[in-house]
């Protein structure tokens, strides 16, 4: 076997995915599935958030299957190691994050350990285990949700993180699942420049890493791969799609207040459609698809603030988010939010010197996987595999 360990990253945030179970979750493990195959790493980190859905309260059995559908596949029964966490206890707001980290290990690897948060020490790992329900006592993982008083605007929120600590072949990192807060309304996203909602994910994404740099543990190189939520200027991705057209307001049947605006070209074609969930531009799929997005990364700018902190290896596919949650429309946008690349994976500069020629050529692929397929609204990406991002590459021997 090569001396270099080749590893998959992926992000996914699976909420719509346990929307309509029967269907998405056959489809989405497929899709995995085949990816794994074709890239035939060795080690495999999927990171999900918002597993179970909106309706986590009925959804034990469906987070069962979708556990079982990838630990009993074909594809995976020679990945004899297995340790999966799953934050299901929603009965206790004050800790659910509804986060899930996967880890499938080749039996190839043989020089793995995992770091004891409780004992402060690493133990090996042999077997497969599944942790779930309540995991506040695992003490191989940390977890956490962001305090209150980082959104006091938000009653109540599942964001948060969830880290662990591996030693592969001599090699020290964190692997940690992020879940950043959303954009609630377009109409407040469009009214600062950032937004409020940008201020408060840079927040909670700083409280993270002070986190990290602060606490007893030790820092090691990490990579973070989650649902960042990063969305794209919103203001200022406006102003040029409408290119100085002045909205007309549509006001609420109920209300005085504004539920649209509509920019209409010439007083006739309407180009945008604004509304507090409703972005429709009026060549919606092209202009985002389109040559992967490229114009709307001028305005992609929420990591900007962490450069010389957090690294990411360049992107070359659309946005992962949001995408049709229609079996038969799996590659078209939806129209409730700008497009952006909220699914991401990043790492800190000491991460950098574990890739093996991170500087050559097809080295990593970073990626968005099921591009033509239904994966929910979110797309994953990378080799690193990322949101459904993708991200794969090689860790380098530390031997």
């Amino acid at each position: 076997m090569d001396s270099n360990t080749p590893v998959m990253f992926i992000t996914a945030n699976v909420g719509s995915i346990f929307e309509n179970p029967t269907v998405m979750l056959k489809i989405w493990t497929e899709e995995f599935l085949s990816t794994v195959s074709k890239l035939n790493p060795k080690f495999i980190a999927l990171h999900c958030q918002e597993v179970g859905g909106k309706n986590y309260e009925h959804c034990t059995q469906p987070v069962e299957e979708f556990v079982k559908l990838l630990i009993d596949s074909e594809e995976l029964r020679l990945f004899d190691k297995v340790r999966v966490f799953l934050d299901e206890d929603f009965s206790k707001a004050e800790n659910f994050t509804a986060l899930g980290n996967f880890y499938f290990i080749h039996e190839s690897i043989e020089d793995l350990l995992i770091w004891d948060f409780k004992e402060m020490n690493f133990c090996t790992v042999f077997g497969k285990e599944v942790y779930s329900g309540s995991i506040e006592d695992v003490p191989i993982k940390e977890k956490s949700k962001f305090p209150q008083d980082l959104f006091p605007e938000c009653k109540w929120s599942r964001k948060g993180f969830l880290r662990t600590r591996w030693n592969l072949n001599g090699s020290v990192f964190d692997l940690v699942n992020i879940h950043l807060f959303h954009d609630a309304s377009n109409f407040i996203a469009m009214e600062t420049s950032p937004s409020i909602y940008s201020v408060t994910r840079q927040r909670a994404l700083e409280y993270t890493l002070d986190r990290f740099q602060s606490d007893n543990h030790g820092s090691v190189p990490f990579f973070l791969f989650g649902d960042f939520n990063f969305r794209t200027n919103t203001q200022a991705v406006i102003e040029r799609l409408v290119d100085g057209l002045n909205p007309v307001q549509v006001q609420s049947p109920n209300s005085n207040s504004v539920q649209k605006l509509l920019y209409r070209k010439d007083g006739e074609e309407v180009v945008l459609t604004l509304g507090k969930k409703e972005f429709v531009h009026s060549n919606h799929q092209q202009i985002f698809i389109e040559n992967a997005g490229e114009w709307l990364k001028e305005y992609d700018v929420e990591k900007d603030s962490f450069d010389g902190i957090l690294f990411e290896f360049p992107i070359s596919f659309p946005p992962s988010y949001p995408f049709e949650e229609d079996a038969e429309s799996g590659s078209h946008y939806t129209t409730t939010r700008c497009p952006a690349w909220c699914d991401r994976v990043v790492l800190s500069s000491a991460a950098k010197n574990l890739i093996h020629e991170i500087s050559k050529d097809g080295s990593v692929e970073y990626e968005l996987m099921g591009k033509q397929t239904c994966m929910g609204d979110h797309k994953i990406s990378s080799r690193l595999l990322f949101g459904n991002v993708l991200c794969r590459l090689k860790f380098k021997s530390a031997c």
